[in-house]
């Protein structure tokens, strides 16, 4: 008999959730992770640091409240790392002891240390002072999560030039930074550093960023981010960073030089699967440390599953965590749904952005024929009161139906307001429901009648005239 009816390495959403549905069916369930990181990446250097640290910089600074009382405002002059990293630190513990309790509280057994596969139903579990345990399941499921992926011809010190991971643990904040690649990570880095005040280059070698957004909410973001003195160089690769006394030199290849007293890269992730010895298992992980699954999660070894950010996209906290039930529920033989292929995607730069179904490019592309409906924060009375006055709510709807295509969010609550108009959509619902319901006032999801009226009277007039 196996020690476990489900054992899950790593411990953040997706492992968490894996082992609490085993555990919720009754079977036993455990998870291997080291003391320090009982919650995964996510909770230490991911998604609730970042995210803390971002609330942390809107409030210092005040930066959201300047329309209201003018551009000098600020609520702290001189912001310290400390001042930053104090709210970090205690959501982290927090999270901490609620991912402990909910593991407890459901009796799933937590063993500390890192794990390995000895075969395909054995891993060995290693402890702090280097002893190994062996432990033996029916299902294994690889929750390990990714770090920052480091070129090689990058010579990072964490203190000079920094990863995502380290820039978390910097000793001040820098005057001036450099910020390699404007991915979804490094434009959230770039928007929190900006509005701190130090002078941001952001260099990206393709020749747009966020290019699965909404074109008209990125180039929003990318007025606000140059409102906030950050510097963009497009089609622009690094050929090599020199660190020096006081700070670093980045040389790209086209010959400019931009001198900085930090440079951050955020060049993707790198799957956490070099220490799990998966040949043992009859695995094996691309040049990007990521596992193949099928439409349930499993790899191909069938009792072996894999979930979260180590089988890549989309590498979301909020994907993983019904990634992990979904494996679990398959595995123990428990009737599942799967992920709808609805899912909103946030990204928390300053301000927001989030969004959920097709943009208009993809929809021009399909030939979908589609309206659109616009509310604007600043006509909102609640925009008004929180001098949010840059904000807005786009929808795209069908003509022929009503039926809601895409829903793209810019501005204070985005990644709050996006859940209203996926309820109507993952329910099949039209833009008359958004025309005829009744918001709250004065509130920000006001913006979907504003914009559902938007677009019902462009519909109406086309109609008029069509007929």
């Amino acid at each position: 008999m196996p020690d476990y009816d489900m054992l899950v390495i790593g411990s953040g959403p997706g492992g968490q959730k894996a082992a609490i549905a085993a555990a919720k069916l009754g079977r036993t369930a455990a998870v291997v992770e080291r003391p320090d990181r009982v919650g995964g990446v996510s909770l230490h250097t991911g998604t609730i640091p970042s995210k803390t640290l971002r609330e942390a910089v809107l409030y210092l600074t005040g930066l959201n409240q300047r329309d209201l009382y003018g551009q000098s405002y600020r609520l702290k002059e001189d912001i310290t790392v400390a001042d930053l990293t104090a709210r970090t630190q205690h959501v982290v513990g927090r999270e901490v002891d609620v991912v402990r309790s909910q593991l407890s509280r459901n009796q799933v057994t937590l063993l500390p240390g890192t794990g390995r596969f000895v075969d395909d139903h054995t891993v060995a579990v290693r402890d702090t002072a280097g002893r190994d345990r062996l432990v033996t399941a029916e299902h294994i499921v690889i929750a390990t999560g990714t770090r920052p992926a480091r070129p090689a011809s990058v010579e990072f010190d964490d203190v000079t030039v920094m990863d995502s991971d380290s820039v978390l643990s910097m000793e001040r904040v820098p005057r001036s930074m450099v910020i390699v690649g404007a991915g979804v990570i490094g434009m959230e880095y770039a928007s929190m550093f900006a509005a701190l005040g130090s002078k941001v280059t952001v260099v990206e070698q393709r020749e747009e960023m966020l290019n699965f957004c909404d074109g008209e909410v990125v180039e929003a973001l990318k007025y606000h981010l140059r409102d906030l003195a950050v510097t963009f160089r497009f089609g622009e690769t690094v050929a090599a960073v020199e660190r020096h006394e006081r700070g670093a030199l980045t040389i790209l290849e086209s010959g400019k030089k931009i001198a900085a007293d930090a440079v951050m890269y955020s060049a993707g992730r790198q799957g956490l699967t070099d220490a799990l010895d998966l040949d043992k298992a009859g695995l094996t992980a691309d040049k990007r440390g990521r596992i193949a699954v099928d439409d349930n999660y499993r790899t191909a070894v069938p009792h072996i599953y894999a979930v979260g950010d180590v089988i890549g996209f989309p590498a979301l906290a909020a994907t993983s965590m019904e990634q992990g039930r979904t494996a679990a529920y398959h595995a123990l033989g428990e009737p599942v749904h799967g992920l709808q292929d609805l899912q909103p995607i946030g990204i928390y730069t300053i301000p927001e952005i989030s969004f959920i179904g097709r943009t208009e490019d993809q929809l021009t592309d399909a030939q979908i024929p589609f309206e659109v409906g616009v509310s604007r924060y600043r006509e909102l009375a609640r925009g008004q009161i929180i001098g949010d006055a840059h904000g807005m709510l786009k929808l795209l709807v069908s003509p022929a139906d009503g039926r809601l295509l895409g829903v793209h969010c810019f501005g204070t609550g985005a990644t709050e307001l996006i859940h209203i108009g996926q309820t109507v959509m993952g329910l099949g619902g039209t833009v008359d429901y958004l025309v005829d319901a009744v918001f709250n006032y004065p509130t920000l999801a006001e913006s979907y009648k504003v914009a559902a009226l938007d677009v019902t009277n462009k519909i109406r007039q086309i109609d008029r005239m069509s007929g």
